[in-house]
């Protein structure tokens, strides 16, 4: 079951990088893949909601999801499942994009998007969080158009950054409640 598994992500990627591949596409989705790079467009997004009034609170929830993911995506598990990349295991795959540092499951791109965009859909006016989720979305498949995670990479990191996201509005949730009890007590 496990050798199919792989043997259908390797395949995944191949007929992505044989079908799907264009010269016209490859520059707006190395562009895309460029934004999660790091969390960049998550931290930046966060930091504009920390800063407007009206907006802290939930940009303490995209803080927690952001923090989530890299504790538990980043740190633990990339370094417990140790997964090589796709394109040193799977011949004839290119990559498009500078080779990651790290291993390869679970996407931290795919993990970090998903955990802040659905804080965001879920926090925020739709007319924010449609979007943020759009964007999400997008760069999640981006690391599959460009050759650095396998298919299960990416879902196992849209799973983890969904779940992470709940947690980290329950979390803020939480703190927010121990300050209204011990404010209430004084």
């Amino acid at each position: 079951m496990l050798e199919w598994l792989l043997n259908l992500d390797g395949n995944i990627l191949l007929f992505i990088q044989e079908y799907i591949r264009v010269p016209i596409l490859t520059p707006f989705v190395k562009f895309i893949t460029t934004l999660g790079n790091g969390g960049g467009i998550w931290i930046l997004l966060t930091l504009i909601m920390l800063i407007i009034p009206k907006t802290r609170r939930v940009g303490c929830m995209m803080t927690a999801a952001l923090i989530g993911t890299l504790l538990v995506n980043n740190i633990l598990l990339k370094n417990l499942v140790a997964r090589t990349r796709p394109y040193e295991v799977i011949a004839g795959l290119t990559y498009l994009v500078p080779k990651p540092g790290e291993y390869s499951f679970p996407s931290g791109h795919a993990g970090s998007s998903f955990a802040v965009a659905c804080v965001m859909f879920r926090e925020l006016p739709k007319k924010y969080g449609i979007p943020a989720l759009v964007l999400a979305i997008l760069i999640a498949l981006s690391r599959l158009y460009v050759g650095v995670h396998y298919p299960s990479d990416v879902l196992f990191g849209i799973i983890s950054g969904i779940a992470i996201s709940y947690a980290a509005v329950a979390v803020v949730e939480w703190i927010d409640k121990l300050k209204n009890k011990n404010s209430e007590e004084k």
